[in-house]
Parts: structure tokens; sequence; C-alpha cells
């Protein structure tokens, strides 16, 4: 009897162990796949260009919005970005299609810095879900100012 009383407990047992087992093993399966679906790789345009497994990837890619690329329309915007290379001076241009839920930011203008985020499509356009833009103009050093001291191109000194 007491045999039987210690089986039925041990079978108890190992079942909880198994279930927790279980359970542990999906939730890090569950967490190592977002992690791996959230990563974000940096490159350049260039990079972008010469990488033929850029396309399965989620990216993040900068360049200088051409002046007169820019057509908007609601919250989609298609434009072209521009890298140069500052050794040799040539310049690599990348076709991005936006499709956002809100419009591009208001310093995203012709010459602007950009950073652009979504994946690259095998048409060669990067099709990007965010933007994040600097008018390089309105942070400007002002003559006289101290170097490395920035300040708003609008601002006036008295």
């Amino acid at each position: 009897m007491l045999l039987g009383v210690m089986s039925q407990s041990n079978n108890k047992t190992v079942k909880f162990g198994l279930v927790i087992s279980v359970i542990v093993l999906g939730l890090g399966y569950a967490a190592w796949t977002g992690v791996q679906e959230s990563k974000t790789y940096y490159v350049t345009i260039k990079e972008l260009h010469s990488d033929p497994s850029a396309q399965s990837k989620h990216l993040r890619v900068a360049g200088n919005v051409v002046p007169g690329t820019i057509h908007q329309s609601g919250t989609h915007a298609d434009f072209v970005l521009v890298e140069k290379d500052p050794k040799t001076g040539d310049s690599q241009e990348l076709r991005v299609s936006y499709k956002g839920s809100e419009p591009p930011p208001d310093t995203f203008k012709d010459n602007s810095q950009a950073l652009v985020i979504g994946q690259y499509g095998h048409d060669g356009v990067f099709q990007a879900h965010e933007i994040q833009a600097k008018c390089a103009s309105k942070y400007a050093t002002q003559p006289g100012a101290a170097a490395g001291a920035a300040m708003p191109a609008d601002t006036k000194r008295n």
C-alpha cells in the first residue's frame, strides 16, 4: 500500500515537472522569436545595394533627401535618399516609399538628413514604415559661436 501511494506521488511530480518544462520552453521560444523579429540592422546605401540578403532583414538606412524628389500624399511619401562617400566622392541613391500611419515629420524637407526604417524590396525600392528627419540648417553653428555649440538658426543674439 505504501508503495502505491509513493508511486502516485512520484507520478504527479513527474507530470508537474513536464508541464512546467513545456511552459518554460514555450516562453523561451516565444521570447527568442520576438527578439529575432525585432532586430533592426543599420546599413549604408552602398551596403544595401551590394548585400543580396538585405531583402530578408528589417533595416535602418540614412541619407540626405534629394531636392525635388519628395512626392507626398497624406501619410504616404515617395522620395530619394543619397549618400556620398567622403573618400571617393561617389554617391549612391535609394528610392524610398514611405507608407506610415502618420505623415512625415515637419523637418522632412529637401536636403534634410533622414533615417528610414523598413524593408528593401525585390524591386529596388525601400519600403519604409518610419521616417526620422533632421533639418541640417536648423542646428548649424552660428558665426562667432564657440566650437561645438550649435544653436537653432532662427535664434537671434542680443
